[in-house]
């Protein structure tokens, strides 16, 4: 692990939490700390994502977003809209996920623009096989993250999961 890496409870504090001055809100500093926490997260997920399923990050999400949804898919623009990506680039990405036999396209009844995208049973199984060690890596990466500080950080945005944990 490089310095870079290393977690932020190992890291020094920053002088302004150090001298009690603070120039951000809570909602703000918690916002800070969760963009921290994700890039972490997707950090760590893209090397797991590619070596336990042979997909993109961007493509695991598409994938994720499927599997809450009922088996008869959503439309592309759903997933582009959720995911806030550019359709462009979604289409591609469905066209590789397709390829690999994870989703399957449909054109929509009675729209001949529409096209919906759902799993298949192969990525369904996929997901489960792998779902417990994707899970974990996500748990490690936030962890290695986020001290102490941090954390309380998190609880002060979102307060009720903090009471509801108790």
């Amino acid at each position: 692990m490089t310095a870079g890496d290393a977690p932020l409870s190992d890291q020094p504090a920053c002088p302004s939490a150090e001298s009690g001055e603070r120039l951000l809100p809570d909602e703000l500093r918690a916002w800070m700390v969760l963009l921290a926490a994700t890039g972490a997260v997707e950090q760590r997920m893209r090397t797991v994502v590619k070596e336990t399923l042979d997909v993109s990050h961007d493509e695991f999400l598409i994938l994720c977003l499927l599997a809450e949804r009922p088996r008869t898919g959503l439309r592309m623009t759903q997933v582009a809209d959720l995911l806030g990506r550019p359709k462009t680039r979604l289409t591609y990405q469905i066209a590789c996920l397709q390829r690999s036999g994870l989703v399957s396209r449909r054109s929509v009844c009675g729209d001949k623009r529409g096209v919906e995208v759902a799993l298949t049973d192969k990525a369904r199984e996929l997901l489960r096989e792998t779902s417990t060690l994707l899970a974990g890596t996500v748990r490690q990466a936030l962890a290695d993250s986020m001290g102490t500080e941090q954390r309380a950080a998190m609880c002060a945005l979102v307060p009720d999961v903090a009471d509801t944990e108790d």
